[in-house]
């Protein structure tokens, strides 16, 4: 018999850990007699109305057009892009964030996939929000960094548990994840809040990785505070990219910027680190980058703030028409980013098993897809995408709503 020195690693599964793999098992399932309703995916491009600005693919196009970002980019970017998203973020914090404060990635998924084994080291763990976004799941697993999960509480607007915080953390806690405005919750943390983390991460000698893809989509009371501003209790590693605020996901742009006005991270060598592993991976494309600082300058107030109000009408048919909908529970009506989490009353429906049941019987009898919860950490829950078009959202729930009915034990 033949023997080989390698072997796959166990405990992944694609249908446990990928949300593609769970929306691909769901679009086999629909039936052809209704036109598909895709109410999962968090990618408004699909409805003609989430267009981005012109001047976005204008700088594009002076970019390819110039010859001049045919190469390999630098290690960390275009300084020329650094530049422009440190200046960007600074806008929102109390002090100046330098380009060195800023490395390019290929969008939000790579900065996790740089940051999370930058912090991986034998025996470290790191705190995940439940539910939350599992790419920093599976990273975690795949850098042999144990996951902790502390929880988001619905009854309170989503707010994260902090009594749980420290029971949950040790010395070989090495750091939390804060994703605001909120993927899969559709919250916005407060400053209040915000602060409360704060002090808890410096009290356990642990940074915040603060992932703000969404940031300043929020359509509700709370205003988008960027983690950074707390930097000085705190270091905290912000996660960002063009990708949500200016619909462009397919560009695979995004950034880590380090906002550490003590300068911790260059002591512990974090710093170093991303260099290094940003050496030994691939870049986001040049003449991406080079368009940044003219879509960041030009881009005009009145196309976000459409974009704002297009969601704010998107969020509140979505709360409306789902408190009509039996067996089904929105806690918290959506302030900010594109999703939003339902839950499931099994005390209420018959003949379904779980969310993953509800979800495959939905799309074979409804043609409407929508992502299980547990994909996210939160099981017999629902993750609702509310950023596509109006009719396919009135629809969508329409059918969702017919589905609830059919199933639905009789009074």
């Amino acid at each position: 018999m033949e023997k080989w020195n390698f072997e796959g690693k166990k405990g992944l599964s694609g249908s446990t850990i990928s949300v593609r793999a769970v929306y691909n098992m769901l679009m086999a399932r629909t039936n052809n007699k209704k036109p598909m309703l895709r109410l999962c995916r968090v990618d408004p491009t699909d409805n003609p109305s989430f267009r981005t600005t012109h001047e976005a693919p204008h700088a594009v196009a002076t970019a390819v057009c110039s010859y001049n970002f045919n190469s390999y980019a630098p290690t960390a970017g275009l300084p020329q892009a650094r530049r422009a998203i440190a200046n960007y973020l600074s806008s929102d914090l109390p002090y100046q964030l330098t380009p060195e404060n800023v490395f390019l990635t290929a969008g939000g998924a790579q900065a996790i996939d740089i940051i999370l084994p930058v912090l991986a080291c034998p025996g470290a763990n790191i705190l995940l929000p439940r539910p939350g976004y599992p790419q920093y799941d599976s990273r975690a697993t795949y850098c042999f960094l144990e996951v902790r999960y502390f929880d988001l509480l619905p009854q309170r607007g989503w707010e994260v548990d902090l009594d749980s915080i420290e029971a949950l953390a040790d010395d070989n806690t090495v750091a939390m994840v804060l994703i605001n405005p909120s993927n899969p919750c559709g919250n916005v943390f407060t400053y209040q809040h915000l602060k409360r983390v704060a002090k808890i991460a410096r009290k356990l000698g642990i940074l915040v990785i603060s992932d703000e893809v969404y940031a300043h989509v929020t359509f509700g009371r709370n205003p988008f505070v960027p983690m950074g501003v707390f930097s000085s209790i705190v270091p905290v590693i912000s996660i960002g990219s063009l990708s949500k605020r200016w619909f462009v996901p397919g560009w695979r742009i995004g950034w880590i910027a380090t906002c550490d006005p003590r300068g911790i991270f260059q002591k512990t060598g974090v710093v170093t680190n991303i260099i290094n592993y940003l050496e030994s991976t691939s870049d986001s494309p040049t003449f991406i980058q080079a368009a940044i600082p003219e879509i960041l300058d030009k881009t005009k107030d009145d196309f976000l703030s459409k974009n704002i109000n297009m969601l704010r009408e998107a969020a509140n048919t979505f709360y409306d028409l789902c408190k009509e909908i039996p067996c089904l529970t929105c806690p918290h009506k959506p302030e900010g980013a594109m999703a939003v989490m339902v839950e499931i009353n099994f005390s209420q429906i018959k003949d379904i098993i779980d969310d993953m049941d509800f979800c495959a019987k939905l799309a074979e009898e409804e043609s409407v897809i929508i992502l299980p919860g547990v994909t996210v950490g939160l099981k017999n829950w629902l993750r609702i995408s509310f950023a596509v078009s109006t009719s396919d959202l009135v629809d969508g729930l329409s059918r969702i709503k017919a589905f609830c009915l059919r199933y639905a034990k009789m009074p």
